[in-house]
C-alpha cells in the first residue's frame, strides 16, 4: 500500500485531471494509482493525504470516524472571545449548524511560506491568525464559519490531519509516511481490520517522480524530481 502526504500549494486542484487546464496534483506527485483522501479547496493550502488503500480512504472520509483536521486561518480583524466562543458552540451555515469546533487565537503568527499571490491588506483593518480544529467536511466550511462570526478568511492552511503533520514539507513537496505514522492513522479508525505491524512500502515510481519535490524524512533533505 502507498501512503503519501503532500503540501498542496495555493491554486492547485485536489485531483489529478482538469479539463480547464488548471494545475492539479499530477503536477507534483507523479506516483500512479493513488487518490486524495477528502479534499482541500483550490484556494487553500497544506496537507493532503493520498493513498491507494481504498478502505482507509473510505473510512477517513466518513464523518462518523471524526478524524480531526487542523487549520490555520488568517482573518480580517482580530476575533473577540465571543466570536471564538460562537465557533466552539457551532454556527449556522444556511440551515445547518456546524458541530462544535476547537478555536483559539494564535498569539504569534505561524512561520509559514509566502503565498504565490499575496493576500489583500487594508490599512485600517489588522489581520490575525486563528487555529480551528474540526472533524466535519462541509463545503468550504472553515471559510463560511469565520464569515458567519464576522471575520472573513484571507488565507487558509491545513498543517495537520489527525496525527499527521506537514513538518518540514514546503509547498509542492511530498513524502511517504513512516510505518509509525501509518499505524497511528489506522489506529484512529475504530473497528477497522487493519494490522498494526505492517509498514508502508515505498511508492512505485517514486524514484522516477516527474514533478514537485520529494522530501525524504530519513535524511531530512529534499530533492527536485525530473520528468
Amino acid at each position: 500500500m502507498k501512503y503519501i502526504i503532500l503540501n498542496k500549494p495555493y491554486e492547485v486542484l485536489t485531483q489529478f485531471t482538469d479539463e480547464g487546464g488548471r494545475t492539479t496534483l499530477k503536477d507534483f506527485v507523479p506516483v500512479p494509482n493513488i487518490y486524495p483522501v477528502g479534499r482541500l479547496d483550490y484556494d487553500s493550502e497544506g496537507l493532503v493525504l493520498l493513498t491507494d488503500d481504498k478502505t482507509l480512504q473510505h473510512r477517513l472520509s466518513d464523518p462518523k470516524f471524526k478524524i480531526e483536521k487542523t487549520y490555520w486561518v488568517q482573518v480580517d480583524g482580530i476575533p473577540t472571545e465571543e466570536a471564538l466562543e460562537e465557533l466552539r458552540r457551532g454556527v449556522m451555515i444556511k440551515n445547518t449548524k456546524t458541530a462544535p469546533a476547537k478555536a483559539s487565537l494564535l498569539e504569534e503568527e505561524p512561520q509559514v511560506w509566502g503565498r504565490s499571490k499575496p493576500i489583500r491588506f487594508r490599512k485600517d483593518i489588522p489581520t490575525s491568525w486563528v487555529e480551528i480544529k474540526i472533524s466535519q467536511g462541509m463545503n468550504r466550511q472553515v471559510r463560511r464559519m469565520t464569515a458567519a462570526v464576522g471575520y472573513p478568511t484571507l488565507r487558509l492552511i491545513r498543517p495537520a490531519i489527525g496525527p499527521l503533520s506537514l513538518g518540514e514539507l514546503q509547498p509542492g513537496e511530498y513524502r511517504e509516511l513512516t510505518g509509525d505514522e501509518a499505524d497511528k492513522l489506522k489506529s484512529l479508525i475504530a473497528g477497522s481490520s487493519f494490522g498494526t505491524g505492517s509498514r508502508p512500502k515505498r511508492p512505485d515510481g517514486a524514484k522516477k517522480s516527474t514533478g514537485g519535490r520529494h522530501y525524504d524524512s530519513r535524511n531530512n533533505s529534499s530533492r527536485k524530481k525530473k520528468f
